[in-house]
């Protein structure tokens, strides 16, 4: 399933989405810029996490050493989600941080939803890391952070209605789905493959616990991001709609 856009509309310019999206744009097209260095590139940003059990392992120890290697393995927790590895992957993940980012953004403020967005992509690499501790090849993309969004507006945006390209077999359909369902499939299909993927260990590919975290710090840091006060803009949009001043935006 393809969102193309909701039918939620933004009372603020949701500058913070722009930006994040602006800023993944200009590393990925750095990334393209390195030819083949972009896989050093890719080791010394991204979350590993079998250097990650590594560097905290070693501060035990309490050198001065382990804490500079530990500091420089918990940094790629942020720089991570600013890579990513095709313009498949970029597009994707840009696409749905576009659709509901701005409604999520509107309902917080932006600096809240500056740190709620690092706040889900970090969680989401920690989640990936307690399950695959060992693994060795560099974790990148936005999703865990986007998917942090995706939970949050499950919980505001419940009602509203996604407009969404379904391919069937060879053709494409349209149809305006209901954000809980659409929101719920997708968690489903992240949890379903994190189970079929279970049985290949320390190989590469999706990061489905990243995905599976982060919605889930969404869910529940959002009712300690969003604004105290603020009425859901889904319960305005279902009265509107009632009295026919409701449109796609």
């Amino acid at each position: 399933m393809i969102p193309l856009k909701d039918n939620i509309p933004s009372h603020t310019v949701p500058i913070i989405n722009y930006l994040l999206i602006l800023a993944n744009a200009a590393v990925f097209m750095y990334e393209l810029k390195l030819g083949p260095e972009v896989i050093q590139w890719v080791e010394a940003h991204g979350f590993i996490p079998a250097a990650f059990q590594q560097a905290a392992s070693a501060w035990e120890s309490g050198s001065m050493t382990a804490w500079a290697a530990l500091l420089g393995v918990s940094a790629t927790l942020l720089t991570s989600l600013f890579l990513h590895g095709s313009w498949w992957h970029f597009l994707g993940n840009m696409l749905y941080l576009w659709v509901f980012g701005d409604n999520v953004e509107d309902r917080m403020g932006h600096g809240r939803y500056l740190v709620f967005y690092l706040l889900c992509g970090v969680t989401a690499n920690l989640a990936h890391y307690l399950v695959q501790p060992g693994l060795q090849v560099p974790t990148i993309g936005a999703s865990g952070a986007i998917a942090g969004v995706l939970g949050a507006y499950f919980i505001l945006y419940p009602k509203a209605r996604v407009l969404t390209l379904v391919p069937i077999v060879i053709f494409l359909q349209f149809f305006q789905l209901p954000a809980f369902f659409f929101l719920a499939v997708w968690f489903l299909q992240q949890y379903l493959m994190s189970i079929l993927t279970a049985s290949m260990p320390g190989q590469g590919g999706v990061a489905w616990w990243a995905h599976i975290g982060g919605f889930g710090a969404g869910v529940l840091l959002v009712f300690f991001f969003q604004r105290p006060g603020r009425r859901p803009t889904s319960s305005v949009y279902w009265k509107k709609k009632q009295n026919g001043y409701i449109r796609w935006n």
